[in-house]
């Protein structure tokens, strides 16, 4: 399946049982609500999927039960998120055997590679698969940039590297990375707080985090911005701003797990080291949910508005 980079792709969480199991029964409800809002792609793996925590066994049961549980509705995509090249290529090739349509890719985890070190990793990597890729360009939490000539290196030699989700927190990228690459570079936003202003700037879609309790309101504000209908797009956004906060903490799992819990689309088990919230910051963070949810708006008509 081509994937096309574009809309809303979910950066979904993982869920788990009370033992610490993967919770499949909660996930496939997630994913269905997902797609019955209109994503465009699934995302699974990434930092809100407690990648770093799962292993090898339990990334291939959720890259085969999402494949089977869209059935060729949307693509799904998994992060790659490794220490080595050599993990990264092995990741890649057990992406494509366990059915995933495409992948992100983060730079090396842990060793803050040079500028040369992280395009030689890309195009190992890309070279090693003919999935598409989407590159994860996160120096704030990641503590590397790709910069621009960095992309444009990878684009001349890699046909396959597509993508960008845009995490750098500069909304003036967007417009960057169009004057310079055109069409060429698929561009996301990676920033829920971002999101509206980096469509208005020319992003092609968005990488999400609350679209995983609020999958609707999510792909609203995407397609009204794209058919012109600001007004209505920020009316949404204004109301969601609270809860897209949740998203740009340490805490981000724990939060958006919560508010899965408030709108009946996930749990709150987070597997360890993480803990579930406590004290103080979970009833900040439970005041901001229950706010969200009784104030929660009147959405328009938004499925047919774009294809993306």
């Amino acid at each position: 399946m081509k994937v096309n980079w574009a809309g809303v792709m979910p950066a979904v969480t993982t869920k788990f049982t009370a033992q610490d199991e993967l919770d499949l029964q909660m996930f496939k409800v997630n994913i269905n609500a997902q797609l019955k809002a209109g994503v465009t792609g699934i995302i699974l793996g990434g930092t809100l999927g407690e990648a770093s925590t799962l292993t090898d066994d339990e990334k291939r049961i959720l890259v085969e039960e999402t494949v089977r549980i869209v059935n060729g509705k949307v693509p799904v995509i998994i992060n790659i998120a490794e220490q080595s090249t050599k993990g990264g290529v092995d990741a890649a090739a057990k992406a494509k055997k366990y059915g995933a349509n495409g992948l992100m890719m983060l730079p090396p985890m842990r060793y803050k590679s040079t500028d040369k070190e992280t395009v030689q990793y890309f195009n190992s990597i890309a070279n090693s698969t003919d999935l598409p890729i989407m590159i994860y360009n996160n120096p704030v939490d990641y503590k590397i940039e790709v910069t621009l000539d960095m992309f444009e290196e990878l684009l001349s030699k890699n046909s396959n590297i597509e993508a960008v989700k845009e995490s750098t927190r500069d909304i003036s990228n967007v417009t960057r990375m169009r004057n310079r690459f055109g069409n060429r570079l698929r561009i996301l936003c990676g920033v829920d707080t971002l999101a509206l202003e980096s469509m208005v700037a020319g992003a092609d879609g968005w990488v999400a985090g609350l679209v995983c309790a609020f999958p609707q309101e999510t792909v609203a504000i995407c397609n009204l911005i794209k058919v012109g209908r600001l007004e209505e797009a920020l009316k949404i956004y204004r109301w969601f701003m609270p809860l897209l906060e949740l998203d740009i903490s340490p805490q981000l799992v724990q939060n958006i797990k919560l508010a899965e819990v408030g709108t009946g689309l996930g749990t709150e088990y987070v597997r360890a080291p993480r803990l579930p919230l406590h004290g103080d910051e979970r009833l900040r963070v439970q005041q901001i949910i229950d706010t969200g949810l009784k104030t929660r708006p009147t959405l328009p008509e938004y499925k047919g508005l774009v294809k993306c």
